[in-house]
């Protein structure tokens, strides 16, 4: 039973190590784009895919178990306009999302309460990741083709902290 649990979160690990590999191929898009208010934003994301992913390593390595570093594909970066990079990086909360919950369902199952416990983070963290994507997403849909709305958002979104 430990070891699905540990190959499920060996597997969230990479996935968040993806996601971060895809929003940097987002920021370079914006970048490309010269909205760099835009490629800022998906810098700061892919930072923070790479602290998802390394919270995940810790608890594997304090628990003793294998870390394991799968390749990871590049990412298809055949977006033609801004919202259908936007739309990817939707989609790839959402299945963050999917993910997060088969594991909950998989420390239940076999009751690691620790990894339980240690997902609750995750759980809340993607409620907030899946807010952002989607009104991101609802922002560039409203804009349209509007060049002068697309500019100030893109100034809005450089204002990034964190």
């Amino acid at each position: 039973m430990q070891k699905e649990l540990q190959e499920a979160l060996n597997k969230q690990l990479n996935r968040e190590l993806r996601n971060a590999y895809l929003y940097l191929a987002i920021s370079a898009f914006f970048e490309e784009k010269g909205l760099s208010g835009f490629a800022h934003y998906f810098r700061l994301q892919a930072k923070e895919e790479l602290g998802h992913a390394m919270r995940i390593y810790k608890f594997l390595s304090d628990r003793g178990w294998r870390i394991e570093l799968y390749d990871i594909p590049a990412p298809s970066t055949n977006w033609e306009k801004p919202i259908d990079a936007i739309r990817e990086f939707v989609e790839s909360e959402k299945s963050n999302t999917r993910s997060i919950w088969e594991l909950v369902d998989i420390a239940r199952r076999t009751g690691d309460k620790a990894t339980e416990q240690f997902l609750q983070w995750f759980i809340e963290e993607q409620v907030e990741e899946e807010k952002s994507a989607l009104d991101l997403y609802t922002k560039l849909e409203m804009i349209g083709d509007n060049i002068g709305a697309l500019l100030v958002l893109d100034q809005l979104l450089a204002q990034r902290k964190n």
